[in-house]
């Protein structure tokens, strides 16, 4: 879903314009270190062995990596860095490429906008939020893995900041992104074996996060 390349705005209120700073980075971008991180993982996932693993009073086939990195309601209080790690943790190539390609087109606008710092703090704190509902919603003998809570709480940040945003819906369609936000949402979030919690727990973190930054570096309509 990249982004449009129209660029013009104004302030929402008389007086002195205000605009977001762009920021500029040296070394690293954060999002293509994230995105490096999650093919690494994946790649590791594709490639390990399986084996057998304890599962309730039973066991379960499965991967090394996901097994002990992905989020388990059932084991969480015996590994609790899985509310972390599972964000690194994809169940197929589609499901990877989902979620890195929205990361790279919605990270790097808002990096860009609120810098790294702040957009690796919505980051995590939108993939833990989500983790966190599914430990409340969840089945507790089933595997969250995937960034779908901490890419939400991205799209939610910017919904907030500029609704108007054009975005290109399967590189096609010219949408606002709030619409586009609210489809994807709507599809996703109902398909059978998706983690809906993440969404919602993502989604909400980002639109709070949103409001915030709004507040604090000046508001934005984008047209």
């Amino acid at each position: 879903m990249p982004l449009n390349d129209r660029d013009y705005m104004r302030p929402p209120s008389a007086g002195r314009p205000q605009r977001y700073r762009v920021y500029r980075n040296i070394g690293l971008n954060p999002v293509m270190a994230l995105i490096i991180a999650n093919l690494m993982l994946y790649l590791a996932v594709a490639f390990s062995g399986e084996a057998r693993y304890p599962w309730g009073s039973g066991e379960i086939i499965g991967d090394r990596f996901t097994y002990y990195l992905g989020l388990i309601p059932y084991y969480f209080p015996e590994r609790p860095w899985t509310i972390v790690t599972a964000m690194f943790i994809h169940a197929g190539f589609g499901h990877l490429i989902g979620n890195m390609l929205v990361l790279f087109f919605f990270g790097n606008f808002l990096v860009r906008l609120v810098g790294s710092g702040r957009f690796l703090l919505v980051y995590f704190l939108g993939g833990i939020a989500g983790n966190a509902l599914y430990l409340l919603w969840g089945e507790p003998l089933s595997v969250a893995v995937g960034a779908s809570g901490a890419v939400y709480a991205i799209a939610g940040v910017l919904v907030v900041l500029m609704p108007r945003l054009r975005v290109l819906l399967w590189f096609l369609f010219p949408m606002p992104l709030w619409v586009v936000v609210l489809v994807f949402f709507v599809i996703w979030s109902f398909i059978p074996g998706v983690a809906w919690q993440a969404h919602i727990g993502g989604l909400a973190l980002g639109l709070i996060a949103g409001y915030y930054f709004r507040r604090r570096l000046g508001g934005i309509i984008y047209r």
